[in-house]
């Protein structure tokens, strides 16, 4: 992000860890570039395993290198397009405002942050003395600078003149209650008793402080839902290091809060988030002291969120700079909301570096466990952060768990865990030992795998019979597949059709395509008859993804700017701050897309995108495409 540019919550004073610096986002150049950024804003349950490069190694010659050896659609089975528009060029998520992702929730709502209010029922408080009747005004103040980090490092000394437990029960709840972030420990001095705040968030108290298993208890009222539900807002956050940045200040473990489905992190996200037995009010007090996110919309129910609940999400995306006439705009829009999109999955199903999840996902499947922990483990091409390297040169020269573990400062990365389960267990019980890595990210390695073929036989069905429903291709009957019949096909789309992902629960389309499944997994060794696995977690049962999805809600505007730095969308924060929307001009220097469209959950935004600008969606191709403009 350029310096100019703080952000649209920078009024707010910042949490310890403020949001990092994204990426440079520089002005656009003259010339359009093609660029499209790989994280989706979606719903996404699985992540990559491997994480992505970090920010500072996206930038520059050593993330190009790295790329050199990445994957592209071709690599993955995105190979067709359904329309016949010409592609035209622009600039995806110049700005991580240019991508604003709205949950849709289980009733259909497009979920929305416009109420800071705190319900009515949460003023019961069942001691008879008020909380902030204990701390006196100079008291009051020092605790919210300390708050609001002016002396993070420091803390504030309450003496307790009035030493009862019942008074010192008090102090500690009123400072905790009013000061969101603030913890507190009773310290004697000198035969003299203080009650000791200090920041959550500062380096000290996080070294000395462990966090609780759960939440503490304060007194619930028995007519109040259990779960306190409200709306997140956040700007450049992924989900889980949102959920980590709440959880630290409001001292409870991660898992104490559920949502309906995950949001990356280079976009503005609203969703929905519950936490078991916090008050709206604490949750409140967050907005004091956090960058880059707000909570709100505050309830209370009897029931937590699930992940898949939600109906899908809403995006708005500004591709910047466009090249396209208005013409083409038109005929690009009119066909993703008439016809729709190839429902390929997207690039970052299958990983950033020279070895892509779905070759390991094979690998397990295949049951070759060494082959699993080489293709982890094992040196590749491409830049990686030097202790991976170091990491993985250590492994290929001795073999031994122990030393290769020793070059890593962060044990938490899958190489980690893979290798503390390798000293744990040994060599010959891998199997036990790549259960280590957590189970989230082992299944995504074989869903990456089913998703390759997927894509791959779903490029060859639109190759062999184009956007029209066949005989032998499936439709849904309830949950069930059913094989359509010649008669049937003439009174059925594209859209009903749907095809399976590799399974022993699933059937395949009886015409050609369907044998193509065995083929192509037999040429990786493997027999589709034969996809139960020794190890339970392994085996796949399979399922049925549509070809096309159509998103509802399509609408677009073409604006015209001159201040490549300013936010062309105007957000909810924005609007709850009565901030202006953004003002166009009719001739400006630059031309913007802006696209509104819903999606149902697990598809990819960045297939749409690619359908309407017809460019190749992989950070490899992209790379390319920028250093080549840049040179």
């Amino acid at each position: 992000m350029a310096e100019s540019e703080p952000g649209p919550l920078s009024a707010d004073v910042g949490e310890k860890r403020s949001c990092p610096v994204d990426e440079e986002e520089s002005a656009p150049s003259k010339k359009p570039k093609r660029v499209i950024d790989l994280e989706d804003g979606g719903a996404q349950d699985e992540q990559d395993p491997e994480g992505e490069a970090s920010d500072e190694e996206k930038d520059g010659e050593t993330f190009a290198n790295m790329m050199k050896h990445g994957l592209t659609e071709v690599d993955v089975g995105i190979l067709k397009y359904v329309s016949d528009h010409e592609g035209f060029s622009g600039i995806l998520k110049e700005r991580y405002s240019d991508f604003v992702v709205h949950e849709i929730n289980k009733q259909g709502k497009v979920v929305h942050l416009d109420d800071l209010s705190i319900p009515a029922d949460i003023e019961e408080v069942p001691e008879p003395e008020k909380e902030c009747d204990v701390l006196t005004e100079e008291q009051k103040k020092q605790l919210g600078e300390l708050q609001l980090f002016k002396n993070k490092e420091g803390n504030v000394s309450i003496e307790v003149m009035d030493d009862t437990k019942e008074k010192r029960t008090l102090v500690h709840k009123a400072i905790k209650t009013q000061f969101a972030g603030l913890e507190t420990k009773t310290e004697e001095k000198d035969g003299r008793k203080f009650i000791v705040a200090y920041h959550v968030a500062g380096k000290k108290a996080l070294a000395e402080v462990k966090t609780s298993a759960a939440p503490r208890k304060h007194f619930w009222p028995k007519n109040r839902g259990s779960f306190c539900h409200f709306v997140l807002y956040k700007e450049n956050k992924d989900t889980m290091e949102a959920i980590n940045v709440l959880s630290k200040f409001l001292r409870l473990r991660p898992n104490m809060f559920s949502y309906m489905g995950t949001k990356d992190k280079r976009a503005i996200t609203v969703q929905e988030i519950a936490v078991l037995k916090i008050t709206a009010e604490r949750l409140a007090h967050l907005n004091k002291c956090l960058m880059n996110l707000k909570l709100g919309n505050f309830c209370y129910k009897n029931h937590p969120l699930k992940l898949g609940e939600l109906q899908g999400n809403h995006f708005t995306v500004v591709i910047r700079n466009i090249s396209g006439t208005d013409e083409q705009v038109l005929q690009a829009m009119t066909s993703l909301r008439q016809t729709g999109f190839i429902n390929y999955y997207g690039m970052q199903r299958f990983g950033t570096t020279a070895v892509p999840t779905y070759q390991v996902g094979r690998a397990i499947l295949k049951n070759d466990w060494n082959e699993v922990v080489d293709l982890i483990l094992k040196p590749r091409p491409g830049a990686e952060k030097e202790f991976l390297v170091r990491c993985r040169e250590e492994w290929a020269k001795t073999n031994d768990p122990e030393a290769a573990l020793k070059k890593l400062p962060n044990k938490r990365c899958v190489e980690g865990q893979l290798l503390r389960g390798l000293s744990m267990y040994g060599k010959k019980n891998i199997i036990t030992a790549f259960g280590l890595i957590p189970r989230n990210n082992r299944l995504m390695y074989i869903h990456s795998y089913q998703s390759m073929v997927w894509n791959t036989m779903v490029s060859r069905r639109i190759e062999a019979f184009g956007l029209k429903a066949v005989e032998g291709d499936l439709m849904l009957r309830g949950t069930a597949a059913h094989v359509l019949t010649a008669e049937e096909a003439e009174s059925h789309s594209i859209h009903d059709i749907v095809m399976p992902l590799p399974g022993f629960d699933v059937i395949y389309p009886t015409h050609h395509i369907g044998k193509g499944y065995r083929e192509l997994l037999s040429m990786d060794g493997l027999d589709i008859d034969s996809m139960r696995h020794k190890v339970k977690d392994y085996s796949l049962a399979g399922a049925y993804r549509r070809i096309i999805i159509r998103p509802s809600d399509v609408s677009w505007e073409v604006t015209e700017y001159d201040d490549p730095r300013i936010s062309l969308v105007h957000t909810d924060f924005e609007k709850m701050e009565n901030k202006p929307a953004p003002v166009f001009n009719k001739e400006g220097k630059y031309r913007a897309l802006q696209m509104d469209f819903s999606l149902p959950p697990s598809t990819y935004a960045t297939m749409a995108i690619r359908e309407v600008l017809k460019l190749d969606t992989s950070i490899k191709k992209q790379t390319q495409l920028n250093t080549t403009w840049f040179n």
